[in-house]
């Protein structure tokens, strides 16, 4: 029997969602304030963007209404943030649980470039978030390494977590 596309959704979302959270701890807190750029954004607040930016989109792709401007300031520490994290994905996953094949393919206005929007299939939106956070990990993980921490295992074998 085939799997569905919404379970395939959470199985796939739920593994990077895991990675994600192993890269965020091994981030050392004393750094939260690593800023690589001027242009950049600091440790914590890159790392609060996975935060924002999951309910953000999970919320939208359900509503129809996207609003990335009213997202809370970070929280103080590293481990708010995880803990903040760890309970609205959990949330997320609920609310994406309960959705309908219907609601998968229903569609939705979405940012498609500069200043442009276009219909896009829900389920689009919610590959798109993973996409994006894999995204920032991938930002994340160059701040973890410019902070002195460890890089752990993320698709394969990174130079402080060999496989062999």
């Amino acid at each position: 029997m085939a799997t569905s596309e919404k379970n395939q959704f959470i199985e796939v979302w739920e593994r990077e969602f895991h990675t994600t959270l192993k890269v965020l701890k091994s981030y050392p807190e004393n750094k939260l304030d690593l800023k690589p750029h001027e242009k950049s954004r600091s440790a914590k607040e890159l790392a609060w963007t996975l935060n924002n930016e999951e309910k953000v989109l999970i919320n939208g792709a359900i509503s129809g209404k996207f609003d990335f401007n009213n997202t809370p300031p970070p929280p103080s520490t590293l481990q708010e943030i995880l803990s903040i994290y760890e309970r609205n994905h959990k949330e997320n996953v609920e609310k994406v649980k309960k959705m309908s094949d219907q609601d998968m393919n229903k569609t939705v206005q979405f940012m498609s470039g500069p200043n442009q929007m276009a219909d896009m299939r829900t389920a689009d939106v919610l590959w798109t978030g993973v996409m994006d956070t894999i995204h920032h990990r991938g930002q994340f993980s160059v701040y973890l390494r410019m902070a002195g921490g460890k890089v752990p295992s993320i698709y394969g074998p990174s130079a402080d977590e060999p496989w062999m």
